[in-house]
């Protein structure tokens, strides 16, 4: 039997067999945004405002974001496995504004981010 679906994170096609599930075309396109952040800092919160802030801005034009626990001061923001922001080779942590410019920049050229565009 397939079922058809859909959830926040899109349409979903499930058979009755549950190891079977089929994602939308728009899931497999759409950016994945994964946040390493480091547990022994306490960086979890840091990590979560940084995803709310991506999916505040871009919504749905996301495919997922990910929060991935790690070790050793890592704070690490990549989209589709490439790296956007690493807190030691940038110099810190990213301000809002500048990480949904460069996730615009790197996967969502089209996009306009109003206020937060550079003058």
């Amino acid at each position: 039997m397939l079922r058809l679906r859909g959830d926040m994170f899109g349409l979903v096609a499930e058979t009755s067999d549950p190891r079977h599930i089929m994602w939308d075309r728009r899931q497999m396109t759409s950016p994945a945004i994964t946040i390493t952040y480091c547990t022994q800092c306490n960086w979890l919160l840091r990590a979560s405002w940084m995803a709310s802030e991506l999916l505040s801005t871009f919504g749905t034009d996301l495919g997922s974001v990910t929060l991935v626990p790690g070790t050793g001061g890592i704070f690490r923001i990549d989209v589709d496995g490439t790296q956007l922001w690493e807190r030691k080779a940038d110099g810190g942590f990213p301000d809002a504004a500048e990480l949904k410019r460069r996730l615009r920049d790197t996967a969502l050229p089209d996009w306009q981010l109003g206020h937060s565009e550079k003058k």
